[in-house]
């Protein structure tokens, strides 16, 4: 056990878990209500029932947060339920990624990084937090499905993976078609008729 002469102090307030986890569901109550405008510093605070220093000690701004509650929204493989092979498993992903963006916190999010610089902070986080965590998760069952000979042993894993994922996040920016199940299963149809085994 450490001494009080050991046992390194900890500058500052900790942050709280439970208010960062307030502010998050409160930026997406705000989103769904009233888009991305509704997401300001003042108006996630008093929902979220902290002050607004709080919400600066995580966040710079509005954007931020809204950003940081999709990628929390985010779904991922632990939380999935069971699927019965890789390739379903995938389009389990691939349908709540698409759902996700079609919801209004979607679609408002969506609009902010069409209009944003892609190397603002905000553009970096959602490449780095929600774009690369999807692409890793879809690696391992793209793996998987080669082990068990549903797919090629000799597929080039990163053009498969764009395959997979670039028609979904190209969608999503131009809107020039819907972005449902219909679209994530026909998806996965076509990228595996061509990586399929034969």
């Amino acid at each position: 056990m450490k001494s009080d002469e050991t046992e390194p102090r900890r500058r500052g307030r900790p942050r709280s878990e439970t208010a960062r986890r307030a502010i998050l569901a409160a930026a997406r109550d705000l989103l769904a209500e009233g888009g991305l405008a509704a997401v300001t510093m003042e108006r996630v605070a008093a929902r979220a029932g902290v002050g607004k220093p709080t919400v600066y000690r995580h966040w710079s701004n509005g954007h931020e947060v809204a950003m940081a509650a999709l990628i929390d929204a985010a779904p991922s493989a632990d939380d999935a339920p069971a699927a019965a092979t890789p390739l379903a498993a995938l389009r389990q992903q691939l349908a709540a990624v698409a759902a996700l963006f079609a919801s209004p916190m979607g679609r408002s999010v969506a609009t902010m990084l069409a209009a944003a610089d892609q190397e603002t902070e905000m553009a970096r986080a959602f490449r780095s937090h929600f774009i690369r965590a999807r692409r890793e998760e879809g690696r391992a069952l793209l793996e998987a499905a080669v082990e068990g000979g549903a797919l090629r042993a000799d597929i080039d894993l990163e053009v498969a993976l764009d395959l997979v994922y670039g028609p979904l996040f190209y969608r999503l920016m131009m809107r020039h078609g819907r972005l449902d199940r219909a679209f994530t299963d026909a998806l996965v149809d076509e990228v595996v008729e061509g990586l399929g085994a034969r």
